[in-house]
This record gives structure tokens, sequence and C-alpha cells, in this order.
């Protein structure tokens, strides 16, 4: 066994974990004295506790991403760069220009999340050496940080107003020399915490291990720990197999291997239906799908969660893999019930394909309390293929409806073979009560379910009907600007 490894502040440091799930928030704030982070929910919600991480991509080029150290577990750091808001200026150091501009534009109040701002502007500001983005993107890229008391538009003020400054860009060399040293290091392996290198390594260790937690982006499981206080026994960490992280395009469809980052796999299903990037960019916040996966969402199976409703509507297939053997399911046979599929022992989820063919028409809905960073009360995702003015085939596929998600046969038996028209919408929409029987909870009672789920087949009507669709101006907030 050995510690684990990673570079921060300026040096490769060695750290050896007696406990597997203690977090980075923890080790930094307790050990390092690096108290710029913060924790205020523990649960990957308001930001406070971002901190920025950095791998090297398929090229070998130093990448930065956006990360919550509150419920990333310290092993997961092996062998990547640690950047925290101590890196930046202060205690002697000039401040940053991300720094000096939420001085200048006032965008600090208490301070609680003001680092946490700083490092995900940091990230955009590094990621962006050739232009301003636009206050889209960082509204955008703020979208995981919550202020309480000064408000957002200074803070986006700032963002603009530090690219206007100038400031020497991050030197890359020595970190990615560092990261290239620590790639030769032996897999890392303790009691308790497994970090395969290659799929063949994960399939023997998944078949003799068939009960250890499989871990991929800390994103759900880190939860247990922080707000459950569960014990998660042995883990097989999924992060360091490069062959679960692929996205290709392929003669039989999109290939999402199911550790792929949601960043990513939203960005290719978003190149082949740019419908769909809206709701990516809705799917929780930059900190969350830069390290949460696809793959980890689907298997989940949250009757809430939001890859699974558009991955049903565009006829999505699983590939499921038992040490050397691989079958196939299609994902609307996946689930069994609440929080239960068909995964048999030892056997993990390898990939996620998509059929790239027509539907001509994709949609996907979200509805939340709030608009940005929130749980859904209501998913929706539709596709549909007309031929002419009558419908030729239509899936229309629902999270937060049932213990499940799941596809709505009544509704799309309402639809299948019907002119596109207001009288075939009506029928569809009253379809739907024999299709789901939501339930009522803290986030909607089950008539407000209902009537969303009623209301967005109607929405869909608008866009995609024959005569006046609705277009796409007229359905963002950000076109009333």
């Amino acid at each position: 066994m050995r510690p684990v490894r990673f570079w921060h502040r300026g040096e490769t440091v060695a750290v050896d974990p007696a406990r597997p799930t203690r977090t980075v928030l923890e080790w930094l704030r307790q050990d390092q004295r690096c108290t710029g982070s913060k924790e205020g929910c523990a649960e990957g919600d308001c930001g406070a506790c971002t901190v920025v991480i950095g791998e090297l991509d398929a090229e070998g080029k130093l990448a930065l991403k956006p990360v919550n150290s509150c419920i990333q577990f310290l092993p997961t750091l092996d062998g990547k760069a640690l950047f925290t808001v101590e890196d930046l200026g202060g205690e002697g150091k000039p401040l940053h220009p991300v720094q000096q501009a939420m001085m200048d534009c006032h965008g600090s109040q208490c301070g609680f999340c003001t680092p946490g701002f700083v490092m995900s502007l940091w990230q955009v500001w590094e990621a962006m050496p050739d232009r301003k983005p636009t206050r889209q993107e960082l509204g955008d890229a703020l979208s995981g940080n919550l202020c309480r008391c000064t408000g957002y538009r200074p803070i986006l003020d700032a963002g603009e107003r530090s690219f206007d400054l100038q400031a020497p860009r991050l030197d890359r060399a020595p970190v990615e020399q560092a990261l290239r040293a620590l790639a030769a290091d032996e897999a890392l392996q303790t009691a308790n915490f497994h970090a395969p290198r290659t799929l063949a390594e994960l399939a023997a260790l998944r078949e003799t291990k068939p009960h250890a937690r499989l871990l991929a982006g800390s994103t759900d499981v880190g939860l247990w720990v922080t707000k459950q206080f569960k014990d998660l026994g042995e883990i097989i960490y999924l992060g360091q197999v490069a062959e679960l992280r692929a996205i290709e395009t392929r003669a039989d469809g999109l290939w999402i291997s199911a550790g792929a980052s949601l960043e990513d796999s939203w960005a290719a299903l978003a190149r082949h239906w740019p419908s769909l990037r809206e709701v990516g960019l809705r799917f929780a916040s930059p900190p969350i799908r830069s390290v949460g996966t696809m793959g980890g969402n689907v298997a989940n199976g949250s009757p809430i969660g939001d890859a699974a409703p558009v991955l049903m509507a565009l006829d999505a297939t699983l590939e499921l893999q038992k040490g050397a053997v691989v079958r196939t399911l299609p994902l609307r046979e996946f689930y069994v019930d609440y929080m239960k599929n068909r995964l048999e022992p030892g056997e993990f989820l390898k990939a996620i394909r998509v059929p790239l063919g027509d539907p001509a028409e994709v949609r996907a809905y979200k509805i939340s309390k709030r608009f940005d960073s929130d749980i859904s009360a209501v998913c929706g995702a539709f596709a549909l293929t007309l031929d002419g003015e009558r419908i030729q085939d239509v899936r229309l596929a629902w999270g937060g409806l049932a213990a499940t998600v799941k596809r709505a046969a009544a509704a799309e038996a309402a639809l299948r073979g019907q002119p596109w028209s207001e009288a075939t919408l009506q029928a569809a929409q009253a379809a739907l009560v024999q299709d789901f029987k939501p339930l009522s909870d803290m986030r909607a009672s089950a008539a407000y379910r209902l009537q969303v789920a009623q209301n967005l087949l109607r929405r869909f009507w608008l866009e995609t009907r024959g005569q006046d669709p609705l277009s796409a101006e007229e359905l963002t907030v950000w076109a009333a600007r």
C-alpha cells in the first residue's frame, strides 16, 4: 500500500488517509489550515467549499475543473492537482484579478461564500485566455455558488471586470510535469479503497467484490457520508479507469462510457440535439457536472434524476458487464422499483448507447423550485417523429411522477398515428392520468405534478406544431433582457 499523492501548493504531497471517506475539505481545513474553503451545506449545493482540480487531458495538457471539496473523498485526489483560494493572491502576494475585481465591484459582504465564488471565477478566467465570457456564461459558471447577502449583480460585474485586469496566467508546465510523474505510480489500493486503472482490472475486482461500493464522482455517495454518516465499507473507485471516460460516435450510435462526466456527456448529447443544451446546464452545477457521471446518475436510479428521462426518450440501451461477459438492456427495462434495477451481483454499468437516427423533434424540460442547481419536481423528455402532419412515433419519458423514471404508455398510444393537433394533444394530456399517480412531497403536490406534466406536453406541442411554432427566442429567459 502507498499514500495518496497529489500536487498542492507548488509541490507533490503524500497523505496517508486513515479513513478513505475523509473529505478534501476536512483535510484542507484541519491538516493544512487552508481555511479559505468553507463548509456551508456539506452536500455540494452552496459552493462555499469550491476548489479547482487539475488533471491531464488526452493530449497531456492540464485541464481545470471546479469541484465541491465538501463531498470529495481525499483518495480521489490521487494523481491530480488541487488548487484553493490560498494559491491566488494575498499573504504578501498581489491580489489575483478575480480577487481585485470582487473588491472593486463590492462583490463581497459577509465573505463566507466569497472564496468559493473566487475559485469558480478563477477557473473561468484560466479557461478563457482569449476572450471575455458573456454575462450568461458567467451566470452559468456560478450556478453552483449561492450568495445570501451580497446579491449576484456585483459578483457578475466582478467576473466581467476581472477580464480587463492583467496578470500572469497559471504556470502549467511544472504542474503537468508533476502529474506525469505521478502517473507512473502503481494503482492506489488500501484496505478499503481500490482504484483500478483498466476496465479488465475493474471487471475482475467487481466480480470478486460484488458488495463493494462503486464510487465515481461522489456527488451522491458523498452525501451518504456527510449527511447520513454511513460506513461505506470497501470502495471501488472508477475515476482512474480511462476506458470508462470515453465518448465516441459510432456507426450504431453515440456511446457514452459510464464514467464520462456529466459535463462531457451533456455536451455530446447537445451536439446532436441542441435543444438539450439548456436542461444540461440546469443539471446541478459545474462543480457537480465536472465530476458526476451520467452512468452514475442512471445506475443510481433516482426517480428525480434528470439523465434517465432524456436517455429513455432517446431510446438508449445500456451495456452491463460482469467479468468478461457483456450484455445489453434497453434503459426502459432497467428499473424495477424505487432505487432498484436489474444489475446482477458483480455486474456494473459499462456504457450507454444512444441511437442517432430520427426523431426529428427532441425536447426536455425541468421544473424545480430554483431555476439553477436544484432537484426536479418534474422532468419530462420527449422525442417525436412526424410523417407529414401525422405522428409516426413518439416517446414520452418522465421523472418525478412515479417510483421510477418511466415512459407514458397510454399518452404515447393516444398520440401515435394521429395528426399533431390540439385535439390529439388534449387526448394525450388526459391519458397521462392513466399513466401516473404521482405522490405529494416537499417539492410538489401530486396535483401540481400532474398539471405540470400536462402543461409540458402543451409546451412541446406549441414548439413543434406544424403551424406557427414558438421560436427559440420566445422560450428563453435571456431573450427578455
